[in-house]
């Protein structure tokens, strides 16, 4: 009999955005169960047990509570501390694939998900348990049932005898399974956001009429914007507040609340919330401080508040956070105690920092940036970043999303869901706490490359993420992005009545990898056409001085309509007072009549900017503008870049075929039950084993422990050989003087044997390996970050890695175009190209080497460190060789599925934190 699986004790959303927990099912569940039947419809139970049933028999609850949690599993749905659905399967024979599957939910919590949640989590169990199919027996009449496996993705297979349906379909994922659960995980999350930003009427629990209490200031932001909705405040030691009658508790409130505020010490909290709860109040904003922000103490009040919140299905944003507010017209929510209401726009933006969260919405109103929502999140104790991007996925509000991240709660559900929503929305990140991860220290060249910083920047890149460094940056993109369309290319036109400032910026577009292309004879004939004699239509266009609102219009108009330019920047130097709002309403009227793919931005060299008068009509695309050319020309980069990833095939992954994830498998168990619980390096021969069923040449190997061990394997290489010594005290072998090279003949051996010993005090034996002659070295590897999960990295390889630090990373899984772009994103990849007459290399192999890496990576998730270096890349068509290679594994604490890849799922636990 299996262990209890804790790892499947999860919170989840529902359909309809409440929540509940599911778990496994436990010996003493048996009053759970029996509560759970009896409140069980006739029709229900009827569908569940195939007859009329009153009562279920002692034995028949011991039966269906005693499980092995392997031939026999069953998981409950648990809502206020009743049963509120049952999943199960039970092997159909003890080594059968094959097991029926069967449901029940209790009448009152129909429709809202329960059973397909239920599903998705036997499934994988079962996957994990030797399970390959499900079927299960279904009367026809059970609708629902059907419902649930007709949604699920799966490869159904339906028989008809008698009245009753048989199920069958196969429990392996596939594309459809995936996309089915990705899209019920994106429904879930944003219903149950809903209350948050539509709520029907709201509470502020410790509102005041003290204008400089955050209470005060929270309640009068809410009152004074015209919140659509009633508002109720409750404090027990006033019976008013801004005129509006006042309630002791929540409790006291006479309607319905969806959305409650709480701005009471840290003491009473928890207590509130349990208020919150009992009212059925669907969505709290905690603004108090003193919890996991503050240590353990306040960290565990905060997990005694979440047990309350998911206990009740609830969802919760902060603690310690300033609020949010929703600029939409039909609820006009400013629910944050920030001076400012920003503009409404089509940004939404996340933010968890307050008092930065503050900064934020006062930089967007001065300098009318459009915000559609906002959030602090606070401790994200509940609701995270990733819950609120899947929300913002499908909200006609918002087409760009800007985030300001101290930390991750689960970076591989962000760069999941990042993938999908940045394809149609771009998200852009400032990310803080690059100069503190630094270098960790580690046992490898792989380890001592990676950090933390390393780890978001390939995040990022993969996802499709904008990342930048500043506020002001960020601003600066989602302008761009949230008034123009996307860049289809990198050639960039320019526009300008000086031309000092038209070279910054070619200088500044080129410097960021961007094309200022000559336009063709035919165009700037047509521009010059109405120019003056001195004016130039090359690219920049310099107009000079004497160009007015006309000659910009002429000017822009032709070439964005021209097919030669991707993106047009129009710049103005101010020459009259007047000027900058002629041109301003010049370059709208261009705007107006032109809705084609260029990306249209302008840069306004003026103190006051001109970012109101080239705004458009609603509907209308802006045009965004700019103080100095370099800013604009940073932010058209990175949308460039965003253009490049859209519009990049994401390629496919590598797969092992079952026999080398068999052996795999087989070398790290056998490696993990003598190493132990602290884990440790695999011995050379296992290495090679591993890397061997992953489909990749090693040279032939053999430890030896003195002199004439050493001579024999010598003699049965294939030409010359080299040894190394094998010591915790020499990591890094070249630098401590434990290799010697091309070595032949029983004296030679002998000799070397000695020199590689003689440098260590503690030998643990000696390798002796086949000398693989010429190549290029590089190093391939993965560290595995403790938030990120496995990060792997190419580079030049051999003693210079270190040194040079020319190291491309992606965050696993890799495709063959992340290979392919690692590989060439390297300085040292010209070498490969055969650069000054070098040997070219077999580039070919050396991708299929990387992703036959990651496909390791995949069968081994107790890898915690890997370092091939070198890796010999030999000439076109003679492949690759792993010539020395290190692994590091542990055992891994139990998971709901053995892969490392985040899988679609709608868990909030764990929590953001």
């Amino acid at each position: 009999m299996a262990g209890y699986p804790s790892e499947y004790e999860l919170d989840v959303v529902l359909k309809d955005g409440a929540g509940a927990r599911i778990r496994p099912i436990k010996p003493d569940d048996g009053d759970l169960l029996r509560s759970f039947f009896e409140r069980l419809g006739p029709e229900s139970r009827y569908f569940r047990f195939f007859k009329i049933k009153r009562t279920l028999s002692d034995d028949e609850v011991e039966f269906f509570t005693s499980v092995d949690y392997d031939d026999r599993m069953a998981l409950v749905a648990v809502l206020d501390g009743e049963f509120i659905g049952v999943g199960r399967y039970d092997r159909e024979g003890e080594d059968s694939t094959t097991a029926e599957v069967a449901f029940a939910v209790a009448d009152a919590h129909q429709g809202r998900g329960i059973g397909t949640e239920l599903l998705e989590l036997l499934t994988a169990y079962a996957r994990d348990h030797g399970i390959e199919r499900f079927n299960a027996y279904v009367l026809a009449e059970n609708r629902q049932m059907m419902r649930v496996f007709r949604n699920s993705g799966y490869e159904l297979t339906r028989t008809m005898d008698s009245g009753v349906y048989t199920v069958d379909f196969p429990v392996e994922e596939s594309v459809a399974s995936l996309s089915a659960e990705a899209e019920r995980e994106k429904r879930a999350v944003a219903a149950s956001i809903l209350p948050f930003f539509f709520p029907k009427a709201i509470a502020v629990i410790g509102a005041s009429s003290d204008p400089e209490s955050i209470g005060g200031k929270l309640f009068n932001n809410i009152l004074s914007v015209g919140f659509t909705g009633p508002l109720y405040p409750v404090n027990p030691n006033t019976k008013v507040v801004r005129s509006v009658r006042a309630y002791p508790t929540i409790l006291d409130v006479p309607d319905e609340v969806d959305m409650a505020y709480i701005v009471v010490p840290q003491r009473f909290v928890l207590d509130v919330v349990k208020q919150c709860a009992i009212k059925q109040v669907r969505g709290i904003v905690v603004i108090s401080a003193g919890f996991s922000e503050v240590g353990e103490e306040g960290a565990a009040l905060e997990d005694e508040i979440l047990d309350v919140v998911r206990n009740s299905g609830m969802r919760m944003i902060g603690p310690n956070c300033m609020g949010l507010l929703n600029t939409a017209e039909s609820v006009r929510l400013n629910g944050t105690f920030a001076p400012v209401y920003p503009p409404a726009g089509n940004v939404a933006m996340s933010s968890q920092s307050g008092a930065l969260g503050i900064a934020i919405l006062d930089y967007a109103t001065r300098n009318n940036i459009g915000i559609s929502q906002f959030v602090s999140v606070g401790n994200k104790a509940d609701v995270s970043g990733n819950d609120l991007v899947l929300a913002w996925e499908d909200d006609p509000q918002t087409d760009v999303i800007t985030l300001y991240l101290e930390s991750f709660g689960n970076p591989r559900k962000f760069s999941r869901i990042a993938r999908r929503i940045g394809r149609r929305k771009p998200i852009i990140a400032v990310k803080s706490g690059r100069s503190t991860a630094g270098s960790r220290a580690a046992s490898s060249h792989t380890g001592a490359l990676a950090s933390s910083d390393v780890a978001v920047s390939a995040l990022f890149r993969q996802a499709g993420v904008i990342r930048v460094d500043t506020i002001e940056e960020l601003f600066d993109a989602a302008s761009l992005l949230a008034n123009q369309p996307v860049p289809m290319g990198d050639r960039v036109g320019i526009v300008t009545n000086a031309g000092g400032p038209g070279i910054l910026a070619a200088d500044a577009l080129e410097a960021n990898g961007l094309v200022v292309p000559a336009l063709t004879d035919g165009l700037q004939r047509r521009i010059k056409s109405e120019l003056a004699a001195e004016a130039s239509a090359r690219n920049p266009v310099d107009l000079i001085a004497s160009g007015g609102p006309d000659e910009f219009a002429h000017a822009t108009s032709l070439i964005l309509e021209s097919g030669e330019v991707d993106s047009l920047m129009v710049i103005y130097v101010p020459t009259s007072p007047e000027g900058a709002g002629e041109v301003a309403a010049a370059m709208r009227g261009c705007q107006a009549s032109y809705n084609g793919p260029v990306t249209l931005l302008s840069v306004f060299m003026q103190s006051e900017g001109a970012g109101r008068a080239l705004a458009g009509e609603e509907g209308a695309r802006s045009i965004p503008a700019y103080i100095f050319p370099e800013d604009g020309a940073v932010a058209l980069a990175r949308a460039v870049r965003h253009g490049n990833w859209r519009q990049r095939d994401p390629g496919v992954e590598f797969e092992l075929d079952r026999e080398a994830a068999t052996e795999i498998r087989n070398v790290v168990d056998s490696a993990l039950s003598r190493l132990g619980e602290e884990g440790g390096w695999l011995d050379p021969e296992e290495v090679d084993r591993c890397l061997n069923a992953a489909g990749l040449r090693t040279p032939f190997t053999r430890v030896v422990k003195d002199v004439e061990e050493a001579k024999s394997a010598a003699a049965k290489a294939d030409g010359s050989v080299v040894m190394k010594v094998i010591s915790e005290e020499a990591l890094h072998k070249s630098d401590a003087g434990g290799v010697v090279l091309d070595i032949e003949g029983d004296e030679e051996v002998e000799k070397a044997f000695r020199q590689v010993t003689g440098v260590v005090d503690q030998v643990d034996g000696v390798l002796v390996q086949e000398f693989v002659e010429g190549g290029h070295e590089v190093l391939i590897g993965m560290a595995l970050d403790p938030n990120f999960g496995p990060l792997v990295a190419f580079g030049l390889g051999g003693i210079y890695v270190e040194l040079l630090k020319d190291v491309a990373f992606r965050i696993y899984p890799i495709t063959d175009v992340d290979a392919a772009e690692m590989v060439r994103e390297t300085k040292g990849y010209k070498l490969l190209e055969g650069y000054r007459n070098n040997p070219l290399g077999d580039i070919d192999a050396l991708e299929d080497a990387l992703r036959r890496i990651s496909a390791l990576i995949t069968e081994m998730p107790e890898l915690t460190e890997m370092d091939l270096n070198p890796v010999k890349v030999l000439p076109p068509g003679e492949g690759v060789c792993v010539v020395d290679a290190r692994m590091q594994v542990r055992p891994v604490p139990a998971r709901r599925t053995r892969t490392l890849k985040d899988l679609p799922a709608v868990t909030t636990r764990p929590g953001g934190r």
